[in-house]
């Protein structure tokens, strides 16, 4: 059997005929739902691809906290605590300056 005898023996499609044939409204529609998926996956995967802050630049927005909280910041972002802010951080001793506490925390890394 040849392709062209089976394409006959076929029964008629039950679509309609503007279906058979796409024309540009159809085209126009895919074109739009493919936008609007891509769309949807940047938005998706927009946590995924945000640049994450530098060490430098997380010590940095811990600015204009209380130095008490400020220390306890810097800890939590080094993962440790500074030999040089421990007094201060339990309270021992007052609280250094800010450029000072930025600068320890710049060097402990």
């Amino acid at each position: 059997m040849t392709p062209d005898e089976l394409m006959a023996g076929l029964a008629p499609s039950r679509l309609p005929p503007t279906m058979l044939a796409p024309g540009w409204p159809e085209y126009l529609a895919l074109l739009g739902l493919g936008l609007l998926a891509g769309v949807v996956l940047v938005a998706l995967m927009r946590p995924f691809l945000r640049r994450r802050l530098s060490r430098a630049e997380r010590i940095r927005q811990t600015r204009g906290l209380p130095a008490q909280e400020r220390i306890l910041a810097i800890a939590r972002i080094l993962g440790r605590l500074p030999e040089s802010l421990r007094p201060a951080a339990y309270g021992a001793v007052p609280p250094p300056p800010d450029a000072e506490i930025e600068r320890i925390a710049r060097r402990g890394r």
